[in-house]
């Protein structure tokens, strides 16, 4: 390959984004990772792909919309580039309204919905169905049709295949050529804390558990703060923790236990279920909690994308779209909010 007009240190599930939206283009784009593919928390095994509630609205949930609104063409021309399956469907997600208070505020949801969501997506009160439903208090439920589903790890690795089907280099060593764009998680936030006078960010460490349960074409579920997610290969992934402080980072402990018992109690069909996996990562979190866009604050010249937390995936499209529009053409379109510095 000749020299790279992009390096992209990070090949994680934003580095990845932005490496494909580059080659896209047609530049010439090398990504750099010394332990791989998706080695983060970017292989993990949740991938539910929902939107904020449609109330209160700010720039960031306009852009996850934006985002979420995107990622069937995203995905399914990441799937055709590598031949490779993402995991990806929006299939919609249902949540349990616990009493009449929950009712009356998921009914006013449903209607600011219609003016924000427009004809994209609905958020919709009805009856909860029979099997595949949590536990639902009042006998209904809210069904939003936005809400999508994809398998992290095979999402990273069609992403990668894509790249390197267009012409992309994925290498774990290499020489930075280009614009630099630090794509470095968790590493890269500990870096910068270290540059300044406060913590820029942290990571937060995440259990989940994989079952052994058919549920393809069905909605993912949300209740008592879990996702319940059906992956197309007949698989079950149920998360997450979500943990400050820790000292075994890949290590699944009586937390996840917790999980899995919350899950079933919630829906019993899954009781029965065989355990495939358990597993842990530590997710990158902003100090502001939204993602760290655009000039890298301490490389002069270079450009950051960070802070993915629980919502990387869902904006990964829309990230993947502004950082190339930053990279290759030197136009900002990044929200006031997502900037570098705010999380300074």
């Amino acid at each position: 390959m000749s020299r790279a007009e992009v390096t992209v240190l990070g090949a994680g599930i934003f580095g990845l984004s932005v490496a494909w939206a580059c080659v896209r283009r047609g530049a010439r784009v090398r990504v750099i990772d010394p332990n791989g593919v998706a080695a983060g928390s970017s292989g993990g095994i949740v991938g539910a792909l929902a939107p904020h509630t449609p109330e209160r609205w700010t720039d960031k949930k306009q852009f996850q919309l934006d985002s979420l609104l995107m990622a069937k063409d995203f995905w399914d021309d990441v799937a055709r580039a590598s031949g490779l399956p993402t995991g990806y469907g929006r299939l919609g997600r249902l949540q349990p309204v616990a009493d009449e208070a929950a009712l009356a505020l998921a009914k006013l949801r449903a209607g600011s919905a219609r003016t924000l969501w427009g004809d994209a997506a609905e958020w919709r009160v009805e009856a909860a169905p029979d099997g595949w439903c949590p536990t639902a208090p009042m006998g209904q439920v809210i069904f939003d049709t936005l809400s999508a589903r994809l398998h992290p790890r095979q999402a990273c690795l069609a992403l990668a295949g894509a790249i390197v089907e267009m012409g992309g280099e994925i290498m774990r060593d290499g020489a930075q050529e280009g614009a630099v764009v630090h794509a470095t998680g968790v590493a890269g936030l500990a870096s910068m804390s270290a540059q300044h006078t406060r913590e820029v960010g942290n990571g937060v460490k995440g259990q989940a558990v994989l079952l052994d349960y058919a549920a393809d074409g069905l909605p993912q579920l949300y209740f008592d703060g879990l996702h319940v997610v059906p992956h197309a290969d007949g698989t079950v992934a149920i998360g997450s923790t979500s943990e400050r402080y820790f000292e075994a980072p890949a290590s699944t402990d009586a937390q996840l236990d917790d999980v899995l018992a919350r899950a079933v109690a919630g829906v019993p069909l899954l009781g029965e279920a065989k355990i495939i996996a358990r597993w842990a990562g530590v997710r990158p979190r902003a100090r502001t909690r939204a993602p760290m866009l655009g000039q890298h604050p301490f490389e002069k010249g270079a450009y950051v994308v960070n802070g993915g937390f629980k919502i990387g995936f869902g904006m990964a499209p829309k990230i993947a779209q502004v950082m190339a529009d930053l990279v290759l053409d030197d136009v900002d379109h990044i929200p006031p909010d997502f900037q570098a510095e705010k999380s300074l």
